[in-house]
């Protein structure tokens, strides 16, 4: 039994009614497209790398253990593979609205935690693979690397043919409960092994502990409410979804003109597009707070390949406050700079660490207390996510065609009405705007405003500046 990390049972006890914790992705391939038939002899083809695709979550008797992967005696690929098509003309905005329509929809808890859509009726004759999936299984570097098992480098690969698979009986309630206790002993003496390393090296451990406690600290005190918004409170069960994209070559001129990271970049962007949508709702970016969640990769390379959870958190104000645009570039880059020396990253990755030592009952019990409550009053701690994955340089084929664009989908929870999943790939940024249904169909402002931030960098860093006159 492979047991789940008590980050990733954790993105389950957040799910509820309303917050439907999957992230996913919409693949837009060139024509012509593919039958329903030939995508799923594809996929069938590449279960045998992605075995979670075969497995369901099923829970310890009494939260004894944290849930665990099985395998699904009642495995049907058609029921996770589906098709659809938009009615003419195809456009950003008819598949935006079936992005938001499929993404409302909760996985099956009784079945793996993912699905499939194709789509086609594209401008243009293209066509389209929505991935969903849920959060417990993947973050958004191990999602990316699934997709690319799914799919090949080169144009002309055959497809093989499935490998047999029987599922492995499901183990009775009392072999889970035991191994789970055995789990919970092999942590320990994980935890055990560290201690003569740590003894040995005194003045490394010492200054370890002091970064974490000091990251914990600034985390911490960030956690202050923030003035009441619009784009904070609570939210309902459904989703709107908007997208816009960017070439990265008019990043990199960015970043060569006036500084700054890629990362810089893109948040200063993002800002744009938040700013540009409290001013269409009739709110003032100048005297407001926008907190964002930013999650931070702790994968190392021990982990690439692996489907679960290995993120921390940052918690950032984006500078909505600043028009600007070089100005605000200039502003995230300093806070950025000081966010990694601060060990923010750091305090969350160990405290995941040490919440696999908690009992399992206790804090599923208390997560699902939590949501509950905010469900009557959300927290303003936080009021945005945004995440920002890397994605392959090199284009990704799907039976012979090629993957044109690729644009991401985050989750949204309570307190949180708006997110921003930012993914790049073969030279192009893309921006997935996620939406709650009942209080932001909007959200296509965010994403054209966002764009445009960007041009409007590239446009200044490309405008020669006027030489300066000489005193005489």
């Amino acid at each position: 039994m492979d047991r789940l990390s008590s980050l990733d049972a954790e993105f389950l006890h957040l799910e509820d009614d309303r917050a439907h914790m999957h992230i996913g992705g919409v693949c837009i391939f060139d024509n012509p497209p593919p039958s329903l038939e030939e995508i799923q002899a594809l996929i069938a083809s590449k279960l045998q790398v992605v075995p979670r695709y075969r497995q369901r979550v099923r829970t310890v008797p009494l939260e004894l253990g944290r849930p665990v992967w099985l395998d699904d005696p009642n495995f049907h690929l058609d029921y996770h593979v589906r098709n659809s098509a938009l009615p003419a003309p195809g456009d950003n905005a008819t598949l935006s609205r079936l992005v938001g329509r499929l993404m409302s929809q909760p996985l099956d808890r009784d079945r793996p935690l993912w699905e499939a859509t194709l789509v086609e009726g594209l401008a243009e004759g293209r066509w389209a693979l929505i991935f969903k999936v849920h959060h417990c299984m993947v973050d958004g570097m191990a999602g990316v690397e699934l997709l690319a098992a799914l799919l090949d480098v080169e144009p002309d690969v055959s497809v093989g043919d499935p490998e047999p698979w029987e599922p492995e009986p499901e183990p009775a309630g009392v072999a889970m409960v035991l191994d789970a206790w055995t789990g919970l002993v092999g942590d320990l003496s994980d935890w055990a092994l560290k201690l003569p390393r740590a003894l040995l090296n005194p003045r490394g451990t010492i200054r370890g502990i002091s970064d974490t406690g000091e990251g914990l600290l600034r985390f911490v005190k960030n956690l202050s409410m923030t003035p009441k918004s619009s784009i904070e409170g609570t939210i309902g069960p459904h989703r709107v979804w908007a997208s816009s994209s960017v070439g990265l070559g008019d990043i990199r001129t960015i970043c060569s003109t006036f500084g700054g990271t890629i990362n810089d970049v893109v948040l200063a962007a993002v800002s744009g597009g938040y700013r540009a949508l409290l001013e269409s709702r009739g709110e003032d970016p100048d005297t407001s707070i926008v907190r964002s969640m930013v999650p931070v990769s702790v994968r190392h390379a021990d982990g690439r390949g692996i489907p679960d959870n290995r993120v921390s958190t940052l918690l950032y104000e984006l500078p909505v406050h600043i028009s600007d645009p070089v100005e605000r570039l200039a502003a995230v880059h300093e806070q950025m700079s000081d966010l990694k020396g601060s060990h923010m990253a750091e305090a969350g990755e160990t405290l995941t660490l040490i919440g696999n030592l908690a009992p399992p009952m206790l804090v599923g019990m208390a997560t699902r207390l939590a949501m509950k409550s905010e469900q009557r009053l959300p927290q303003r701690v936080v009021n945005t996510v945004t995440t920002n994955v890397p994605g392959p340089q090199f284009p990704l084929y799907c039976l012979g065609r090629e993957m044109v664009e690729y644009r991401p989908y985050v989750p949204i929870s309570q307190g949180i009405r708006v997110g921003t999943a930012i993914l790049s790939y073969n030279g192009h940024l893309c921006f997935g705007i996620t939406g709650d249904y009942d209080t932001s169909t909007d959200v296509d402002i965010v994403a054209d405003a966002t764009a445009a931030s960007i041009h409007e960098l590239r446009d200044r860093a490309l405008t020669p500046t006027p030489p300066r006159r000489r005193k005489r």
